[in-house]
């Protein structure tokens, strides 16, 4: 008897190993990413001499590649051997970090950009599926939440340290290195989890849109869209902002480190929530949390509006993307779980992609109060379409037990 209780208890653990490998993985992948993501729009800028609406046609690239795999990404991931799946996303991911040191033109540099793209779609959604399927089922929505914590830490540390590297070294090769080797690392560690064999999908099944998008979700898709477009404009072009405006120089480094402190402490506050079926109610208060943050971001060209705006933006968020994540999770089939990851992903792209694009634009042609307005309206809109049409749409379309 009390073998089978420390059995189910073990079963039923959290935080075992496969799961931290996974999200080790996660950290060393967004760790390389956001090493340079923010500091792109300047490498640009110094260069290649690229205008604003030159540097958000570039950056979207890698956007527009991951969200055109991503769909593709899930009905891979359900059918064929996730472990298998993973490993090619993860090294060919880090292998095109080296591309980035050959790319001696900006034409040269968009190409490898955008490729770049591919591989990381295909890999985010990889690495969140085989996360989901070591976690015990009663723990599913709790380690959801927690998976993020992952990006947050990395989103934390990485710029600071891409920005100091930069100001020591004074030169981006060394940070395309570097992003190289902690990818490399990352592709290590998830070659390690032990995946439990499951059965591989053989059977041929009628080809739909389903087993590439959860069309079930439609509404919810076009909303977490929204808060993607807000996302899209805030980071990407907050270190120009930062630069060009206030004048800080070093600023940025604090302002993600401020993000992902109000991430961190979200999604540990939100655990609790998920796991008690709070999901709903989390959702909302991230949506009009961000709001307040986005819309103090654009009211006040301050330091202190500045900073303070990130803390807000990531508590939002904080709450936010988990549950909608898990309202994802929640309205598929458990055999469309990659489906249900790559479509929220894909959804998720398409509005950050969206807000790159027209960030641009507006920043060059119409400065960046326009820009920064608009993120703010934008995620006036989804919160407004959330609280009342997306909410009730989710709480009819769930499936009990899945």
């Amino acid at each position: 008897m009390k073998r089978k209780l420390a059995d189910k208890e073990k079963l039923e653990r959290l935080w075992n190993t496969d799961y931290l490998k996974a999200m080790g993985g996660n950290f060393l992948l967004f760790f390389s990413f956001y090493l340079l993501t923010p500091l792109l729009p300047i490498y640009l800028d110094e260069q290649f001499a690229a205008d604003k609406d030159m540097i958000g046609l570039v950056l979207s690239g890698y956007v527009i590649a991951a969200l055109l795999v991503r769909p593709f990404s899930g009905f891979i991931v359900d059918t064929f051997n996730r472990k298998k799946v993973l490993k090619a996303c993860f090294f060919l991911f880090f292998v095109l970090f080296a591309g980035y040191v050959g790319a001696g033109t900006l034409l040269m540099f968009a190409l490898v950009r955008t490729i770049h793209g591919l591989p990381f779609g295909a890999v985010t959604v990889a690495n969140s599926t085989v996360a989901m399927d070591v976690l015990p089922s009663s723990r599913r929505s709790e380690g959801i939440g927690y998976y993020g914590l992952s990006n947050n830490l990395a989103m934390a540390v990485s710029p600071t340290v891409g920005i100091a590297v930069y100001h020591a070294t004074g030169s981006f090769v060394v940070l395309f290195w570097i992003a190289f080797v902690l990818a490399m690392a990352g592709f290590a560690c998830v070659s390690t989890i032990n995946l439990s064999p499951r059965a591989v999908v053989r059977k041929k099944m009628p080809v739909s849109l389903d087993r590439f998008f959860l069309t079930r979700a439609w509404l919810m898709a076009i909303n977490i869209a929204f808060f993607g477009l807000c996302w899209g404009i805030m980071s990407n072009y907050v270190a120009l902002y930062g630069k060009q405006v206030l004048g800080i120089i070093d600023g940025t480094g604090l302002f993600f480190a401020l993000l992902s402190i109000g991430l961190f402490t979200a999604r540990l506050h939100g655990g609790s929530a998920l796991r008690n079926g709070r999901i709903v109610q989390s959702c909302a208060m991230g949506t009009v949390v961000s709001l307040a943050g986005y819309m103090l971001f654009a009211a006040f060209q301050h330091q202190w509006a500045f900073y303070a705006a990130a803390l807000l933006i990531g508590l939002g968020n904080g709450h936010m993307y988990p549950a909608f994540l898990n309202m994802f999770v929640k309205v598929a089939r458990h055999d469309q779980r990659g489906t249900a990851n790559s479509s929220i992903l894909t959804s998720w792209d398409m509005g950050m992609g969206l807000g790159i694009l027209l960030g641009g634009v507006l920043a060059e042609y119409s400065g960046f109060d326009a820009t920064f307005w608009t993120m703010a309206f934008m995620q006036l809109a989804g919160t407004l379409l959330f609280l009342f049409f997306t909410k009730n749409f989710f709480l009819g379309r769930q499936l009990v037990g899945e």
